[in-house]
């Protein structure tokens, strides 16, 4: 009988405990994990289930610094691709990465999850910051 009651219990604190999410938390996680299904159909391939890169062709994805400082461009690099010489976890790339016509809700989505796996903690990127930036494209 004990055991019934402190399952109980144990249920209705985490259902309790999963209620008493925040509007923001819940975007963030709605953002996640639709990011690591755009991540698997479209980035995986190249850049590794672990964002690892490979070798010295593909850049990884576990650069923070590379990320954070690049963050305006993100999607950009995305939607159009890149051509040219970058310098990522202190190693020259010079392969292009081809252009992905994907929607900004999905680059969205994919952002939050890369700036937010493989070591990487820079929270949510929203619609609206993706479509600021997609402006910018140079």
């Amino acid at each position: 009988m004990k055991l019934k009651v402190t399952g109980i219990i144990a249920i209705l604190l985490v259902v309790i405990g999963a209620s008493c999410q925040s509007d923001d938390q819940i975007e963030f996680k709605r953002y996640y994990s639709g990011g690591s299904l755009v991540y698997q159909q479209h980035c995986q391939n190249c850049h590794g289930d672990k964002g690892q890169g490979l070798s010295a062709l593909i850049p990884p994805l576990t650069d923070s610094t590379y990320l954070k400082n690049n963050r305006r461009k993100l999607a950009c690099i995305i939607k159009n691709g890149l051509k040219g010489k970058i310098t990522v976890a202190d190693r020259p790339f010079d392969d292009e990465m081809q252009a992905d016509d994907i929607s900004p809700i999905e680059i969205a989505k994919v952002l939050t999850y890369i700036t937010n796996s493989f070591g990487n903690k820079m929270g949510t990127v929203t619609l609206q910051q993706v479509q600021n930036d997609l402006k910018n494209c140079q």
